[in-house]
């Protein structure tokens, strides 16, 4: 039976209404799950109150907060689809997305006044609605807490279920134009089962969160912990030395750390004053875990399980447990509960056990496929499988372990970076007739680009490059090295040799 994922929220208030939900680490609000099924139920009738139809989009530019949750459920139980913005794009980026989306109501933080004023300015999104959580002296369009108080808390009944929209989940493609992933309420339902059959959330968890609400890797734990009966305590953004006391403070049982934060948390962790006891485990990925790291947390007693998913299969691919961590270091595990995994040779046809083919995904979590992008739809999920890109090797008993990309994405500190959307920008620059953009090894977030840059005026400077992308990208995709050459390797179908570039520019980003 197809659920409306919002109905999650409601039966979880209904069975233990005074268990705590959520936890805001830098405000210490503390919500049980009654208080946000009320707030929730009151966002449903506002939106209802603006004229917000089933199947319309609603925008949320906000940093984790209770807001976030409560919206996003609302707008779930409401029949509108949810738009999580990745709060780190500048407005050129956001409204590309606003654009696509289509999206009618925006709810957005005090942070972002003045994005927000500077979309209003322009004028090319659909938006009718700007709603400001906290807002400030330069806040324009609704007050959010005003908006809700004067809403109904009467819980109306559900319109959405099944293949219905829940949320789309904008990733950047290799064109470099941003595709929005499709997501309805059966297939993030089935996320949350593959989940809880799988990754040991029990009743009572106290998860930590500290990825940003827009990513599917913190998004899809926060639902599963409202279907286990879990509490989230949420960080606005990372702070690694504050993560270690919230961990002992509020008796932490599990958090998802990509590999650059466990890497922060490593650097400041003291064991004099650090107590772990309680934390269960660390679940790692968004990138492989180098082995080197794995070791260093098992030393200090940390069980770091690495996961493997994407934003296109509502996050769930494969994960390993603590019992085979050790056994096999460097592997991600075999496949979800409720998920296929295989890799697979270019034919089509399974790779040998240790031979490298692409990673393939098939469940009824995977998405419908990409918003308003048939073709690329199409080109991913063939014969019911999700093509990942990522090249893999799978031994005997089924574990798989990432060793290198289809694609030419590069992670930063745990977000996506596709070299093309740099290149793009890039070759507005005047003086750059050709360029190429790679991943070089950083120390801090794990990679970095470089750009390969075709030259037309020897007076352009790598200093000049590097500040051209300020303001037009988010700061995770600057560039951060620059190199200059006579020509840029091609294929006879011009596509730029990726693989030729890596092997010649073998170096690490400046810190």
């Amino acid at each position: 039976m197809s659920q409306n994922v919002g109905q999650f929220l409601t039966r979880r208030a209904r069975r233990d209404p005074d268990l705590e939900a959520l936890v805001e680490a830098h405000s210490g609000r503390r919500v049980t799950y009654a208080q946000l099924e009320a707030r929730s139920n009151r966002v449903v009738s506002a939106l209802s109150d603006l004229g917000v139809e089933k199947g319309e989009r609603v925008a949320l530019l906000l940093m984790n907060g209770v807001e976030f949750v409560e919206t996003f459920f609302a707008v779930g139980k409401h029949g509108a689809v949810n738009v999580p913005l990745n709060w780190r794009l500048v407005p050129d980026e956001l409204e590309f997305i606003l654009v696509d989306s289509g999206a009618k109501v925006m709810v957005y933080s005090a942070e972002f006044e003045a994005a927000v004023a500077e979309l209003r300015r322009r004028g090319t999104t659909a938006v009718e609605h700007w709603i400001a959580v906290n807002p400030g002296d330069h806040a324009t369009g609704l007050d959010y807490d005003a908006w809700i108080a004067a809403a109904s808390p009467v819980e109306l009944e559900p319109t959405a279920s099944g293949d219905d929209l829940l949320f789309i989940m904008y990733t950047s493609g290799t064109t470099g134009l941003p595709k929005g992933v499709m997501h309805s309420h059966r297939t993030v339902q089935w996320m949350i089962f593959t989940m809880a059959a799988t990754s040991e959330m029990r009743h009572g968890d106290r998860y930590l969160n500290s990825l940003p609400l827009f990513h599917v890797g913190a998004l899809a734990p926060i639902l599963g912990a409202v279907f286990a009966g879990g509490t989230v305590v949420m960080l606005k953004v990372f702070d690694p030395l504050r993560s270690w006391e919230l961990i002992d403070e509020e008796k932490i049982d599990t958090t998802l750390m990509v590999p650059a934060m466990l890497q922060f948390m490593l650097a400041v962790h003291d064991p004099e004053k650090h107590d772990l006891s309680t934390l269960r485990w660390v679940m790692s990925g968004a990138a492989p875990v180098p082995v080197n790291l794995l070791e260093a947390c098992t030393k200090i007693g940390l069980d770091v399980r690495q996961v493997y998913g994407l934003t296109e299969t509502c996050g769930p691919a494969c994960l390993i447990g603590s019992e085979d961590a050790l056994r096999k270091v460097g592997s991600t595990g075999r496949a979800f509960y409720f998920t296929d995994v295989r890799v697979v040779r270019t034919d089509g046809s399974d790779a040998d056990p240790g031979e490298a083919g692409e990673v393939i995904v098939r469940g009824p979590h995977v998405m419908l496929g990409y918003w308003n992008r048939p073709e690329a739809t199409a080109e991913t999920i063939r014969d019911g499988w999700l093509h990942t890109g990522d090249v893999a090797t799978m031994d005997e008993e089924g574990f798989v372990t990432i060793v290198d990309r289809v694609k030419d994405m590069l992670i930063s500190g745990g977000e996506n970076v596709y070299p093309a959307e740099i290149e793009n920008v890039l070759l507005g620059l005047e003086g750059v007739t050709d360029v190429g953009v790679i991943g070089i090894p950083s120390a801090r977030w794990g990679e970095s680009p470089l750009a390969v840059v075709v030259r037309s005026d020897e007076s352009l400077t790598a200093e000049a490059v590097i500040d051209y992308c300020q303001g037009k990208l988010a700061p995770f995709k600057a560039v951060r090295a620059v190199e200059f050459v006579e020509e840029i390797p091609r294929n006879p179908s011009g596509k730029i040799l990726k693989r030729e570039l890596r092997e010649r520019f073998v170096q690490d980003a400046p810190e």
